[in-house]
């Protein structure tokens, strides 16, 4: 571990306590980071793994609350990491929204909830974590998904919003060079949303999928170590990790 150039350094990971986002802190932790996990309200889930990983490394973990569709949540959620680890090496925007937004049925609420979780927030957190990524020669990873390069029917506004997250990733690629790197993973299918029960619409994305099967959160959370730790010389780069969906219609 005295050899890992991760050892003490300190990851912030947006929706950190459930589903992929605490593959990549559990996957991080291993690494040797300190870790701050941001909830909204999975309080009791952040809480195990906060337990998880204290026990397995004393004070390497701690967690913070905010609304991200909050204008002040992103300043507040920076102030708590530093005001407990000292610095920021690297700053995991995974927190999403998902759900459908059919275009005849679409609200203002809904397109201002899935853009302010999927685009806004990541785009505030990065501003406001700028200038200490800017100091400890950090990096930025976002996740992103692979339908924002290819729309999924009924989902017109998450997928603009991922559409966007993939832009601003290239744009604070140019914006916050030469200091800070900042690259995305799009996932394709790892976890099914928790809402989402049709076999056959799932069976039929696994079957569209060259490698014929589904991903793991702990696939997502490989890449974002590698952008993390190993992508010296890579930023604004999109890692597909996808299972080759990809390339087919």
């Amino acid at each position: 571990m005295q050899d890992n150039p991760l050892t003490d350094k300190v990851a912030l990971i947006t929706g950190g306590a459930r589903r992929i986002g605490r593959e990549i802190a559990r996957r991080l932790h291993r690494e040797g980071m300190r870790i701050m996990i941001h909830y909204r309200a999975s309080r009791d889930d952040a809480n195990v793994l906060l337990s998880e990983l204290n026990t397995s490394r004393s004070d390497s973990a701690a967690s913070v609350q905010g609304d991200l569709a909050n204008a002040a949540a992103p300043e507040q959620i920076l102030l708590e990491t530093v005001h407990t680890f000292g610095r920021l090496d690297a700053l995991i925007n995974n927190a999403s929204t998902f759900y459908p937004t059919p275009i005849k049925d679409a609200t203002e609420h809904q397109w201002e909830d899935l853009m302010a979780i999927n685009l806004k927030a990541p785009f505030f957190l990065s501003q406001a974590a700028a200038s200490l990524l800017d100091e400890y020669q950090g990096c930025i990873v976002n996740i992103v998904d692979i339908y924002g390069r290819r729309p999924l029917k009924s989902h017109p506004i998450y997928c603009t919003a991922k559409a966007g997250l993939i832009m601003l990733t290239r744009a604070m690629a140019r914006d916050l060079a030469p200091s800070v790197r900042v690259n995305a993973v799009a996932p394709g299918a790892i976890l099914w949303p928790e809402n989402d029960a049709d076999e056959v619409s799932q069976q039929r994305i696994i079957a569209r999928t060259p490698l014929k099967r589904m991903g793991t959160p702990a696939e997502i959370a490989a890449a974002v170590v590698f952008l993390v730790r190993d992508a010296s010389f890579s930023s604004g780069q999109v890692i597909a990790v996808d299972g080759g969906r990809g390339v087919v219609p």
